[in-house]
């Protein structure tokens, strides 16, 4: 018995056989497809996001998948969508100008967690706004001032604003200026300074500090020291250090001499009580 399958048989309207299976099969393989697409973006994104938003973008980019084939097999099955498109372009021209900020923040907010540049906990500085990190969403970052304040950030704002991430690499550079009289022994002051840093047990030797006079001032020798620390040690080693700095010059006569005026009168002042 020989089983023939007629594939133009018209199963309704003006859709056949043929038509049914080429849908099938376009689904089938779409869905391969994106089982492709999601297992790569699970492995690129796994370890920048949290388990919360990485499920949810998952599922947000297999759901687009799953839409755009869903409207490319519709007119295969005889759906005719340019009423579709004419009714439901109105809505979404409706539902497009109300969330546009909306979408946008969305967007940002996908590019955030894939690029990187700040992740929950990082001391950053965004636009006027510096603090740590305390959240990423979807639409917007959530930060904690140093001052203990809760601020939300549009994700747009974020992307598009100049971000200064503190604590990305794992050492960081601070700088002194350090004001000696002009009667004062500089090479003496250098000296002193280089042992101290030398000496540090969190003080870098590579990169290497700097220690050299920037400038003679009117009242002033100005002594230029630049350090780099361990991101975990960096403030410890900038208060301590200066505060040796400190001790150790006015310890050897050296004093950390302060912008002075000096006001001459060409006759004694005289002052009258009234």
């Amino acid at each position: 018995m020989n089983l023939k399958i007629d594939f133009n048989y018209v199963v309704y309207g003006n859709v056949t056989v043929l038509d049914l299976i080429f849908g099938v099969v376009i689904i089938l393989v779409s869905l391969i497809i994106s089982k492709i697409i999601t297992t790569y973006l699970k492995r690129a994104i796994k370890h920048r996001i949290s388990k919360d938003y990485f499920g949810l973008i998952v599922k947000l980019v297999h759901t687009i998948i799953i839409f755009f084939v869903i409207l490319s097999v519709l007119p295969l099955l005889g759906v005719n969508l340019a009423g579709m498109l004419v009714a439901g372009g109105i809505v979404a021209l409706v539902i497009g100008f109300a969330s546009q900020s909306t979408v946008s923040n969305l967007i940002s907010g996908i590019f955030l967690m894939i690029d990187r540049t700040v992740k929950i906990g990082d001391s950053v500085n965004i636009g006027d706004v510096s603090g740590v990190i305390e959240d990423i969403s979807i639409i917007t970052t959530a930060v904690r001032t140093y001052d203990g304040l809760y601020v939300r950030l549009p994700n747009e704002k974020v992307f598009n604003t100049n971000i200064t991430n503190y604590v990305i690499n794992v050492a960081r550079r601070f700088q002194y200026t350090i004001r000696i009289g002009q009667n004062d022994d500089a090479v003496e002051a250098m000296e002193i300074i280089n042992k101290l840093i030398e000496n540090h047990p969190f003080a870098l030797k590579e990169p290497a500090p700097s220690v050299y006079v920037d400038e003679i001032g009117e009242n002033s020798v100005i002594i230029i020291t630049k350090i780099w620390a361990p991101l975990s040690e960096w403030f410890n080693v900038k208060t301590d250090l200066l505060w040796k700095i400190k001790i150790s010059l006015e310890e050897q006569g050296i004093e950390m001499s302060f912008p002075k005026r000096e006001v001459w009168f060409a006759n004694d002042l005289k002052t009258e009580r009234i």
